[in-house]
């Protein structure tokens, strides 16, 4: 099988995570390369480690560049992924297109209209394998909505113990640090390197954060009940990756036991997910460049409370490892294909 894939947004942090991982992919072959304001530049000069195509032109990101592939990512910002994945339902109805932005995710219009302020674009099948029910929605799907890097940890971190019933849908509380590539690559004040080493700082405070519905969203579906979470994103002096602690109230009766034994019968067979054995804890630099999250849990027996600690690097598993993922079930590939459980050190 010989794909070609076309990638938007490529000049980003996210479409150059997706060519990265392409370039590794043995039945891929990499066809238009697009961006929007880095048009008509040499990829070489805004992605230097991608030395494989760094001759190739970015072109225009519009549909008609796109149409005629077998795969499109749309690593694009959001509010901009819609009307593109429209205008290529008709110019190129057998690609399989992924977008990685935020455009597709939601399920409800007024939660998409309230956090991003415009109109809902539709909904599509969620490019989170490991969630319950997933891997069917995607088998075979022709659009393909990627998560949130927030949205990836936070859920694979709870949603074990709301499909085994052991955690109280309210007072959900999370916290999570991500390294500054998860604000995307354009010019920020806060993200300079003088503002933002040797710190730390939180945003979007106080159920503000874009992502906060969508953690809501796929917690209430592994709950079968409405789940609500207060969410507390911040910002670390790193490049890539993220740890999120999650905790959460256990149902009365609940012990150690049986919350560690929902965990391991969630991840026990997954080859991208894993529970550390007890006493070990996740770092980010341990999943650095891996499709791979490493989490582990604690009880709270004095608060009644789970505790779960889980990382990720937020440019692979968080999104463009996530649509490979995503991409290689789909197409009825390995799962694993094109990927890597192994992180870097040091």
């Amino acid at each position: 099988m010989s794909l070609t894939v076309a990638v938007s947004g490529a000049s980003g942090y996210a479409g150059g995570e997706v060519l990265r991982l392409l370039l590794s992919h043995p039945e891929v072959e990499i066809g238009a390369i697009t961006a929007h304001s880095n048009a008509g530049e040499r990829l070489g000069a805004l992605q230097p480690h991608l030395h494989a195509l760094a001759d190739r032109v970015l072109q225009e990101t519009t549909a008609e560049v796109l149409a005629g592939h077998d795969v499109v990512f749309l690593a694009l910002p959001h509010g901009a992924s819609g009307a593109i994945a429209a205008e290529l339902e008709l110019l190129s109805p057998g690609t399989l297109v992924i977008d990685a932005g935020a455009d597709h995710r939601l399920q409800s219009p007024q939660a998409w209209e309230t956090f991003y302020g415009s109109d809902h674009a539709g909904t599509w099948p969620y490019g989170l394998p490991e969630l319950p029910g997933q891997r069917a929605e995607i088998a075979g799907a022709s659009r393909i909505a990627v998560p949130g890097c927030y949205p990836t940890t936070c859920l694979l971190a709870l949603a074990p113990g709301f499909t085994a019933g052991v955690l109280v849908p309210e007072d959900v509380v999370i916290v999570a640090a991500s390294g500054t590539s998860g604000a995307g690559k354009s010019l920020k004040p806060h993200l300079l390197g003088s503002e933002a080493m040797g710190s730390m700082s939180p945003y979007g405070v106080g159920g503000g954060h874009r992502h906060t519905p969508e953690i809501e969203q796929g917690l209430s579906q592994a709950a079968g009940e409405p789940v609500t979470v207060s969410f507390t994103p911040t910002l670390a002096p790193m490049p890539r990756g993220i740890l999120a602690t999650a905790t959460a109230r256990l149902k009365p009766g609940v012990d150690a036991a049986e919350v560690r034994a929902a965990w391991e019968q969630a991840y026990g067979q997954e080859r991208f997910v894993h529970l550390l054995p007890e006493g070990q804890w996740p770092t980010t630099q341990s999943v650095l460049g891996s499709n791979h999250v490493v989490m582990q849990l604690a009880v709270d027996a004095h608060a009644g409370r789970v505790i779960i600690t889980a990382a990720l690097d937020n440019l692979t598993k968080g999104t463009a490892g996530g649509a490979i993922q995503s991409m290689n079930l789909a197409l009825g590939l390995a799962e694993e294909t094109g990927l890597t459980q192994q992180g870097i050190a040091p």
